[in-house]
């Protein structure tokens, strides 16, 4: 049975009245999964001075191997520190899509980058956006992809404020030569977030 599908750029705002917000990063080991999730993390918690609880799992290979990133976030104390239905998924791979997409909250967003979905599952709002394709155009290494879904999933979403977001980053990559590279590819998904929230309107 394939259930109803709703699908294109309606914004999302799942953070009004943020008693608490279940969020999962998904992929394959080599994309930045944990990265990214303790980047998001630390933005929600130090620059956004929200109650944050997060964690990850590994897949059985250092490289190649499922991995995800769960993030939860509340104004309030949190008392159950695992992600059970989803309020937002951010999928990577056509694995983490179709394992993750049936969790997530009929109310809920799917963020997924376009080679990670075939058919359509589950009955959240699915967003197909091209963070690996984009991460190869302008940058030339598919690993921004990460920082490219942050910077849209910010502008978007509106659970994370930009400039927390660009602290941690700045903070984390301080003195190295992925600084400027990971800024311009966060800056790259602020701007993406921005022209698909505006197509909504």
């Amino acid at each position: 049975m394939t259930p109803q599908k709703r699908t294109g750029t309606q914004q999302h705002s799942p953070q009004q009245g943020l008693e608490r917000l279940n969020i999962r990063i998904s992929g394959s080991g080599g994309q930045g999964v944990i990265s990214t999730g303790m980047l998001l993390g630390e933005a929600l918690a130090i620059g956004d001075g929200k109650n944050v609880s997060q964690s990850q799992s590994y897949g059985p290979e250092a490289r190649g191997g499922a991995t995800r990133a769960d993030i939860i976030v509340s104004d309030g104390e949190i008392y159950f520190p695992e992600c059970n239905r989803l309020d937002i998924l951010v999928a990577f791979t056509y694995e983490a899509y179709e394992k993750y997409a049936i969790e997530v909250k009929a109310e809920g967003l799917v963020l997924a980058d376009e080679q990670a979905v075939d058919v359509l599952v589950g009955n959240a709002t699915t967003l197909q956006m091209p963070f690996l394709e984009l991460a190869v155009k302008k940058f030339k290494r598919s690993i921004t992809a990460n920082m490219i879904a942050l910077g849209f999933l910010a502008t978007f979403t509106k659970i994370v404020s930009k400039h927390a977001l660009r602290d941690v980053v700045q903070e984390q990559f301080a003195g190295t030569k992925y600084e400027e590279l990971n800024i311009k590819a966060l800056e790259q998904g602020f701007r993406l977030g921005v022209k698909h929230g505006r197509k909504k309107k």
